[in-house]
């Protein structure tokens, strides 16, 4: 059985940062790709980046890009999402999700969900 646990969300200001944790179990991680999602409040869920366990390729959305950026330990099965220069509109709950095969930012394709964790970015 696969789980995922988020942790790290939280309340900050316009401009801070925060780091998102994935923490992964029930499985070997080595083929599978590791996703992160957000949904703001109104909204449909969306990507926002993704790394694969073997080998660390990454993608991002455009929206994140060059803010966020994506990270694994394999030796504690955990992903992190370091997110710099918050913005307002970066607030929503964040989930990690992830599946066996390529990168993809469809949402559909990723078999496993965490519970998700709050994200707040205050102006």
């Amino acid at each position: 059985q696969v789980q995922l646990v988020e942790s790290g969300g939280g309340l900050v200001q316009a401009g801070g940062s925060l780091r998102l944790s994935c923490a992964a179990s029930g499985r070997t991680f080595s083929s599978y790709v590791m996703g992160w999602f957000r949904q703001a409040p109104g909204k449909e869920r969306e990507f926002v980046a993704a790394i694969r366990w073997s080998g660390g390729n990454t993608l991002y959305a455009d929206s994140v890009k060059g803010r966020f950026t994506i990270s694994r330990d394999n030796a504690k099965n955990t992903v992190y999402l370091q997110m710099n220069g918050l913005k307002p509109e970066d607030t929503a709950v964040y989930y990690c999700a992830t599946r066996e095969g390529p990168l993809t930012t469809t949402e559909r394709r990723y078999a496993y969900w965490g519970q998700g964790t709050q994200v707040t970015v205050s102006s």
